[in-house]
């Protein structure tokens, strides 16, 4: 009978020794490997049922005629990708089945419609459907370069004050680039990314060129060309970067002052369609009431 109790209390102290051991070797693995493997297992997750991996699923079947597509606007398609901001591997695709997919669900929207009206529906939603995400492609490209456009001033003025305060213009671009990372990311990320080209050992004059044509903007083109300028006359950068900042400026409040002014003209058409009518008819709906009435006791 002593046997039994012995055996468990052996038992119960082997398992608390390979307890300990077992958390002394998980206690190895640091706070930062752990965390890397959980962001890691959410990526994969990510990508696995990602949105991309959906729609080429669902459009699996339109596959012979999404290559056609690519081979004829592959060059183009992908520069007008990488002006939006859409620079991945996988975003041609996903234009492309976009692209495809759109008409087939304008076509069965259709259905929804009267018999009689099925093909005049189809063929109106189904060229919609086509042309969606050229339309949208348009719309994330315009709005892109609006705010590069609007957040290149302050991006002047900081590398000014940067190198002013003794920076170099590479380290100052990089500066600026993290400063602007909450605020305009497109603009940092353009920034960093210029950074990058400088590092591998672009030269200073080709990676400005290249990111004028990365985000296909007349004010950044004449500011490429302004520091290719500085660089061959050997006039101080910052001295230039603040009058072209200043130039900006400028311009911008000028073209603030244009939109303003044709607010007015604007207004005219809603004022004369919408407003001035209504306004019409309540200041001389009463007074024709009361004449209608006068009419109306004269005759009796």
């Amino acid at each position: 009978m002593t046997v039994l109790p012995v055996a468990i209390g052996i038992a119960l102290t082997l398992s608390c020794a390979m307890a300990l051991l077992i958390v002394a070797l998980m206690g190895d693995q640091s706070a930062a490997e752990a965390r890397l493997a959980e962001v890691a297992i959410v990526a994969e997750n990510d990508h696995r049922y990602g949105f991309r991996d959906v729609l080429s699923l669902i459009t699996r079947a339109l596959e012979p005629l999404r290559r056609p597509l690519r081979l004829v606007a592959d060059e183009d398609l992908i520069y007008r990708l990488s002006v939006a901001g859409f620079r991945e591997r996988e975003d041609v695709d996903t234009f492309l089945n976009a692209k495809l997919l759109c008409p087939v669900l304008g076509v069965l929207g259709a259905t929804f419609a009267g018999r009689s009206n099925v093909f005049v529906f189809s063929l109106v939603l189904g060229a919609l459907g086509f042309f969606a995400p050229d339309l949208f492609l348009l719309y994330a490209t315009n709005k892109r370069k609006t705010a590069i456009a609007l957040s290149l001033p302050n991006a002047l003025d900081l590398l000014v004050i940067c190198m002013e305060a003794g920076l170099g213009m590479d380290q100052a671009v990089l500066r600026v680039s993290q400063e602007l990372e909450f605020v305009s990311p497109d603009l940092s990320h353009e920034l960093t990314l210029l950074s990058r080209e400088q590092r591998a050992g672009k030269p200073r004059s080709e990676a400005w060129r290249s990111l004028a044509e990365r985000v296909d903007l007349d004010t950044v083109r004449q500011f490429a060309s302004m520091l290719t300028q500085s660089e061959r006359l050997g006039t101080p950068i910052a001295r230039a970067l603040a009058q072209f900042g200043e130039a900006l400026r400028t311009k911008r409040l000028m073209q603030a002052e244009e939109r303003a002014a044709k607010t007015t003209i604007k207004l005219i058409f809603p004022l004369v369609l919408f407003i001035f009518p209504s306004m019409f008819v309540v200041i001389l709906g009463p007074a024709g009431l009361e004449i209608s009435k006068m009419f109306e006791t004269m005759s009796h």
